[in-house]
């Protein structure tokens, strides 16, 4: 979806951290999920949102449920989901 049709609510994704952590390029990606290399830029900055076909198939390639890739909430930063705050004294 263009932005000029976008809702008010964003929905934000993980996918470059996802692609990265499995080193993979943007063209890797775009092959595997079968669109162009810009297409994958364009939903990782923000600029174009999936169709729910597309969000399902980069869900499946980095074998995680939709809601852990996209949300209509920012994601907090990974570490702060798999480490525990530092003991304060």
């Amino acid at each position: 979806m263009s932005l000029s049709k976008r809702s008010t609510r964003p929905i934000y994704n993980r996918i470059k951290v996802l692609r990265t952590e499995r080193g993979m390029s943007r063209a890797d990606l775009a092959a595997v999920i079968e669109v162009n290399p810009q297409t994958v830029g364009a939903l990782e900055r923000g600029d174009h949102y999936p169709s729910l076909d597309l969000a399902m198939r980069i869900a499946e390639t980095f074998r995680l449920p939709v809601e852990a890739v996209f949300s209509r909430e920012e994601f907090s930063p990974m570490s702060h989901d798999l480490y525990p705050a530092p003991v304060t004294r």
